[in-house]
């Protein structure tokens, strides 16, 4: 992007900026005509939702450590209040792994206007990347590699790496074919590891409530076969599950 608009391009780190004011200088300092890369911010700071989180209180007051960092307000107002107007043509991109961790106010239209989903590769995208790297738009392996690529889940940055081989088109493109095999079953071996793991999980919890019952039973057992008179027996037993229910409660 910032080579096809001849922008510059400024990397900001949030975790090294130490309170609003500092980010407000930065804004400003910042040339026009420029490209703001902010990356993984759902690690930078405290911008969960706050419907389901209750955040820390900011404050203005430069004693007070909850100034100095950097907060959900002072970004809010990085991106669109009064000082995100003094420049012109500037783009602030950020990058996230988890979206919904993020406050929607931090997410409404007029704050990040386009959302961009960077999913596993597709054949279009493919297609690109052999442009680029390969400068082809057509082989007669192509069918076959999109072919592996609609039904294999690779990210694009790796079928770059193979793009990049020193070698043939043909033999590019073979290895290609080769890799994306392998991914496949890699991603399926993954998978069948993960629904064992899920299954076991399951299994563990199912014994263990079956256990709880046959020691309840058991505890149960014990008492009515007590040598006594069947009042006292009973009265042991409302006892027993007395106990038990308030151990459980403190579980």
């Amino acid at each position: 992007m910032a080579n096809h608009l001849n922008f510059d391009i400024y990397d900001l780190e949030l975790t090294a900026v130490s309170n609003n004011s500092e980010l407000r200088r930065l804004l400003i300092a910042t040339a026009n005509r420029s490209i703001l890369v902010v990356e993984d911010i759902n690690c930078s700071i405290e911008l969960k939702d706050r419907s389901t989180d209750e955040l820390p209180q900011e404050s203005d007051e430069p004693n007070d450590p909850r100034y100095k960092k950097v907060t959900l307000s002072g970004l809010l107002n990085f991106i669109d209040g009064l000082w995100s107007s003094c420049g012109d043509e500037r783009i602030i991109i950020f990058t996230t792994d988890y979206k919904e961790k993020l406050d929607p106010a931090l997410l409404r239209p007029g704050r990040m206007d386009m959302h961009i989903h960077m999913s596993y590769c597709t054949p279009s995208a493919f297609k690109a990347l052999a442009l680029n790297y390969l400068e082809i738009k057509d082989h007669h392996l192509f069918n076959k590699i999109e072919e592996h690529i609609e039904t294999t889940e690779v990210s694009p940055a790796e079928v770059a790496e193979q793009l990049m081989r020193n070698d043939t088109v043909d033999k590019i493109l073979e290895g290609l074919i080769e890799f994306l095999k392998v991914k496949k079953i890699e991603n399926e071996q993954v998978k069948a590891k993960k629904e064992e793991q899920e299954l076991k999980n399951k299994e563990k919890a199912m014994i263990k409530g079956t256990d709880s019952k046959v020691k309840k039973n058991e505890e149960v057992d014990e008492q009515v076969m007590r040598n006594d008179r069947v009042d006292k027996v009973l009265e042991g037993l409302v006892e027993l599950l007395k106990a038990k229910k308030s151990q459980n409660d403190q579980d």
